[in-house]
């Protein structure tokens, strides 16, 4: 009777958790496929075939773009790991534990707004009539406004700011975790600052760190307003050719196809980025 009550409370636990990955991730992504694989040939005639994915091929605009979302992607990542690392060391090491929450609190603080809002703050702030250049301007240091939107790097540093979070996170979490009897014995062994963090911090912390770029490179991957808002027509994001195919030129056939290109592109990023660093994904998880 006993084992028959645990039974059926897994099944109650797992339930919503089971019906939200069929509902919302299985079932649309086999549906994004089978729709990837349809073909027009005539006015609601359609054939099966890979005839989506040869466009795509035959097009260099369509596979540069995505080349290029993914290298800026990889860019990004690796800033957030920077700038996250030193912030989530801090939180978890050093700080005590009403500065520790403030903190975090302080990394939250950007989530409690939409991406739209954010994109838009950078916008009053970098636009050629905007916060910095109007400052610039009043000090003498500059003559005439900057136009500070519209390229790359501020692309990246939209990118950056929005989803550095979810690199502090687990880095966070995983550092928390490491004994600092561990750091005060590199020392005692002679051991000097990078020495230490090259041997013992950045192993135990593998994980997180993993666990984190993971995160920030699907994340920043299929980025759409950010990219869009911040580039302008300059931005070249892959998701803005998927969105142009489903929206604007109606053609749900290659806009899943292009969907499930840019979802195989980035989990071949991630397990090529696994087989590198020698982690799994489910050491990963359970440790950050």
């Amino acid at each position: 009777m006993q084992k028959d009550v645990k039974r059926l409370s897994l099944i109650l636990l797992f339930t919503p958790f089971a019906l939200w990955i069929l509902l919302l991730i299985i079932i649309p992504h086999m549906g994004m496929v089978v729709l990837s694989l349809r073909e027009k040939v005539a006015p609601r005639v359609y054939e099966y075939g890979l005839g989506n994915y040869i466009d795509f091929i035959n097009e260099p605009i369509y596979w540069n773009t995505l080349l290029r979302t993914g290298s800026m992607s990889l860019l990004v990542t690796v800033l957030a790991l920077l700038i996250g690392f030193p912030i989530a060391y801090y939180i978890a090491k050093i700080a005590g534990n009403r500065t520790r929450g403030a903190l975090f609190l302080l990394c939250l603080v950007p989530l409690w707004v939409s991406d739209l809002i954010r994109a838009f703050g950078w916008i009053l702030l970098l636009r050629e009539t905007g916060v910095i250049s109007s400052v610039l301007q009043w000090s003498g240091l500059i003559h005439e406004p900057i136009e500070f939107l519209y390229n790359d790097v501020t692309v990246i540093i939209g990118l950056v700011y929005t989803v550095i979070l979810f690199m502090i996170v687990p880095l966070v979490s995983t550092l928390d975790g490491m004994d600092n009897a561990m750091i005060e014995a590199g020392y005692n062994l002679g051991g000097s600052g990078p020495t230490v963090l090259r041997r013992i911090i950045i192993p135990y912390a593998m994980p997180g760190i993993v666990s984190g770029c993971i995160v920030v490179f699907m994340l920043t991957a299929g980025s759409y307003l950010t990219p869009i808002l911040l580039g302008g027509k300059n931005s070249s994001w892959f998701t803005e050719q998927i969105y142009d195919q489903f929206i604007t030129r109606f053609n749900w056939e290659s806009g899943a196809a292009f969907g499930f290109l840019l979802l195989v592109f980035t989990s071949f990023v991630v397990w090529l980025g696994l087989k590198i660093t020698g982690q799994t994904l489910a050491n990963t998880v359970a440790r950050s």
